[in-house]
């Protein structure tokens, strides 16, 4: 299966182990619950989708490389201590608690969160002398004496034989207390990822055009030759700090991360093409409906792959604008309710209240960074808010005044994010307008409404500030907006 179905049996799987009866008790027993198994190529996600789930559902995250862990690490360093059998003392080896069985606990009282998932990955390829040791943990969910809490989820991962000479091989009795799942690459699960994540518009249109260029490990006279979805999602991370500093992107930065030679240079020879449209084009005066004649004779002479490319570039410009608006609505809606709920505690002490408030909220984002249990958005959100309430707690000059200062900022605040809203949905009808117009091909249409509809933020957007060309298009493919979040 793709990284995306994955994604969803193992967020299943770890819904069902959480799962509890009237009682309290695990509908399905611990010892009952079989660790998953993620195996498959190197590179395509394992780790990122566990921090998806984890965000998702609101529980702690802890990660290890099993590669990188001694048998002295994961068991514990050994101690003596002696034990008295029928009159005589006998000194008697135990071990120390896991530094892993530790760093569970260590998380759950330093955040307040009780439940989470343990991710082993690489798990079978480790040393030989841990291997006895891991084959028991997976089967009984112990490190030496010390078991995994409950209300933790125990997920690993590791790469097939053919990928990994370090693989080794579990026998019948070990596969048979897990569940595995097998996962292969496949670009369209991948891109959804990619749109969600903000991945380089250059990186998608290119893989839009080119997707057999995705995933691909070669042996060659001169060794292994590969490209993974990790590689092109670092190299996007890269190429946006070289944009940002004004550092040339080039053949010799490209071929670090694609380790493909030909991939390598039909990407440096694509980006150069890529870069040479976002010059021409002028993607910001498209944006604002200001289209000059030269752009105009462009797109009408366009093919395909450039009229892709463009439309990347238009969405590369204008999601940051929906999702920072977005943001903003989100931070509105909370600081709305916290001012309501709080408005008679102001009111007799504006100052003193605030720095509760804003006290507690650092509190809540410094558990959700710590315990990974905080999706993105949810951290910027709150960043955000932190930032407004610190604002408005800057603004009181006297308690007497203090509820009528924040009242007032926070009209001026609605007034903003009016401004805000308007200016981002003009941006969205001028990009549809021009696409329609000059490209009129149906495919970079879908493409773009696609885009949209797959980034949860945009699309939370777009439900509560729709745009007329983006609504109308979600009805000619057939797309339920109110599912949409």
């Amino acid at each position: 299966m793709n990284i995306h179905d994955a994604k969803i049996q193992v967020k299943n799987a770890v819904r069902a182990y959480m799962a509890k009866d009237e009682y309290g008790n695990n509908l399905i027993p611990q010892h009952k619950q079989r660790p998953v198994f993620l195996i498959g190529p190197p590179g395509i996600g394992k780790t990122a989708i566990m921090e998806q789930i984890a965000s998702e559902l609101g529980i702690g995250l802890l990660t290890y490389s099993m590669t990188h862990h001694t048998r002295q690490s994961a068991l514990g360093l050994p101690m003596i201590k002696q034990f008295e059998y029928d009159g005589e003392v006998f000194d008697v080896s135990e071990y120390t608690m896991s530094e892993i069985i530790a760093s569970i606990y260590e998380t759950m009282k330093s955040t307040g969160i009780k439940n989470g998932i343990l991710f082993l990955d690489e798990i079978n390829c480790v040393s030989e002398t841990l291997t006895p040791i891991m084959l028991q943990f997976l089967q009984y969910k112990v490190f030496g004496k010390h078991k995994v809490p409950d209300g933790w989820i125990i997920v690993t991962a590791g790469n097939p034989p053919e990928y990994n000479n370090s693989v080794r091989e579990f026998d019948i009795a070990t596969w048979d207390r897990l569940k595995r799942i097998d996962v292969e690459p496949e670009f369209k699960a991948w891109k959804d990822y990619a749109y969600q994540s903000g991945v380089h518009s250059a990186v998608i249109s290119y893989l839009e055009l080119k997707s057999q260029n995705f995933y691909k490990i070669e042996t060659t006279a001169n060794g292994k030759s590969f490209v993974t979805a990790r590689g092109w999602d670092d190299l996007s991370q890269i190429i946006k700090v070289y944009e940002h500093e004004k550092i040339e992107v080039d053949r010799q930065l490209i071929s670090q991360y694609i380790q493909n030679e030909l991939i390598a240079l039909d990407f440096a020879d694509y980006y150069d093409i890529y870069s040479r449209y976002r010059k021409n084009y002028k993607i910001s005066d498209i944006l604002n409906g200001n289209i000059s004649q030269s752009v105009k004779e462009c797109a009408e002479k366009a093919k395909d792959a450039e009229k892709i490319t463009v439309t990347q570039l238009l969405l590369d410009e204008l999601i940051p604008e929906i999702v920072d608006a977005e943001t903003d609505d989100n931070m509105m809606t909370e600081l709305m309710e916290i001012l309501k709920n709080n408005m008679p505690m102001i009111e007799k002490s504006a100052a003193k209240t605030m720095q509760t408030i804003i006290a507690d909220k650092k509190k809540i984002y410094k558990n959700g960074i710590s315990s990974k249990s905080m999706r993105e958005k949810e951290l910027k959100t709150l960043t955000r808010l932190i930032k407004a309430l610190e604002e408005e707690n800057g603004l009181i000059i006297n308690e007497s005044n203090g509820s009528n200062v924040i009242k007032n900022d926070f009209s001026k605040r609605v007034n903003l994010l009016d401004e805000k809203t308007k200016n981002v949905n003009s941006h969205i009808e001028n990009m549809f307008s021009f696409i329609s117009i000059y490209f009129r091909n149906e495919n970079v249409l879908i493409m773009t409404v696609r885009t949209l509809t797959t980034n949860p933020q945009t699309a939370s957007y777009l439900v509560k500030y729709p745009s007329n060309q983006y609504t109308n298009y979600c009805k000619l493919l057939h797309i339920d907006m109110k599912k949409l979040i």
